[in-house]
């Protein structure tokens, strides 16, 4: 008879846990579940006039929690003030129609609330005024004084401890969300890069509406990618660990400007492909073997995009092997350039253009040979 032997337990390394837990929602999750339970601690301890509305004190808390203390303390404030001026703005209207009928006072009511929400001050808040000044009409016009009290009180505990909460537990700065956009715009911008070049190898000329589509997915990372670079500049704003990381956030500023820069001349280069197809049209030599040499040096650069760091300080790595191959395409190019006579004006232009857009492209990307001394 086989014995019987239980299957080995296996448990989630704990570099896995570590990076789920420094995802933005993760923590944001963990931040509003502890600033919600405290705050309801901290209310119902409050004497009985406020304790027996505790339950306002979680809403102000998760209200607060932000993806950075920047965001977190200006969502706190701003939701309190906008409470506070739908209450106002609830009692002042109905005192002032007390002689029309309720549904002609209500109607006054959410309109002007509505017309106050445009004022930019609020920002995301803006909500809060018409929904605070709705709720004082069906709720609280028995004891507006007390109820002010009570909700926008209890709020604005909940957002204060709620602010405290995003400073003290794991202040987010947003460098993973950010890493991660980085990487995934890098790895587009070089498919982009790697796409022509294969057409261009294959004596194709790019279609208009095929290219049309990929530019629109790399705009999109690159929105991305900007609004993940904003987060990190917002979190570092009262964050304490912002000294700490102050490196980090300033590499990945200029990572995520150089390939914005990149990206612009990409789509230069692509246009200028696919209109004036300067491989066809830009020299007179058919046996100079231009589409390739020009395939060379794009494809070359995509290398470049996807190697952004150099992994030795002494000796030649991959970005320096990626970086000499697209510079000797680039020398052929500009030597081809400079060898023949245009067969046509505005195809050999485009082609000088794309080589000059190469050219700054690797200095956008910082891409320069480095030298060494023979050991």
């Amino acid at each position: 008879m086989r014995r019987w032997v239980p299957a080995p337990v296996t448990l989630a390394p704990v570099g896995a846990l570590w990076v789920r837990l420094h995802r933005p929602a993760v923590q944001r999750g963990v931040r509003a579940a502890v600033a919600a339970g405290l705050a309801w601690q901290v209310a119902v301890l409050l004497p009985p006039l406020l304790s027996e509305y505790a339950y306002y004190a979680p809403l102000g808390a998760v209200i607060a929690v932000h993806p950075t203390i920047a965001d977190s303390a200006g969502a706190a404030w701003r939701s309190v003030l906008a409470i506070l001026a739908g209450f106002a703005l609830a009692v002042g209207l109905y005192e002032l129609t007390r002689a029309v009928p309720n549904a002609l006072t209500i109607a006054l009511i959410v309109a002007a609330a509505v017309a106050v929400e445009q004022w930019r001050l609020w920002r995301e808040q803006a909500s809060w005024v018409s929904f605070a000044a709705v709720l004082m009409m069906t709720v609280g016009l028995d004891d507006p004084a007390a109820y002010v009290l009570r909700y926008a009180g209890l709020t604005l505990l909940g957002g204060v401890i709620g602010v405290l909460v995003t400073t003290v537990l794991f202040p987010p700065l947003q460098l993973t969300r950010a890493v991660e956009q980085i990487s995934a715009t890098r790895s587009l911008l070089a498919a982009h890069l790697d796409g022509i070049a294969v057409t261009l190898r294959e004596g194709r000329v790019p279609e208009p509406a095929e290219w049309s589509g990929r530019s629109q997915a790399l705009d999109r990372a690159l929105e991305r990618m900007r609004a993940a670079e904003a987060a990190v500049e917002r979190a570092r704003r009262a964050n304490p660990r912002a000294r700490r990381w102050q490196g980090r956030a300033r590499g990945i500023r200029e990572e995520s400007r150089a390939l914005d820069r990149v990206a612009v001349l990409v789509d230069d280069l692509t246009s200028l492909v696919v209109e004036f197809q300067p491989h066809r049209r830009g020299v007179d030599r058919v046996e100079a073997g231009t589409g390739w040499v020009l395939a060379e040096a794009l494809s070359g650069l995509a290398g470049v995009v996807r190697t952004p760091h150099h992994s030795t300080d002494g000796t030649p790595d991959h970005r320096d092997e990626r970086i000499a191959a697209t510079e000797a395409a680039l020398d052929r190019l500009v030597g081809l350039l400079r060898t023949s006579r245009p067969a046509d004006e505005d195809g050999f232009l485009a082609l000088g253009a794309v080589a000059v857009g190469v050219r700054r492209g690797l200095t956008a990307l910082g891409a320069r040979r480095r030298q060494y001394q023979p050991a």
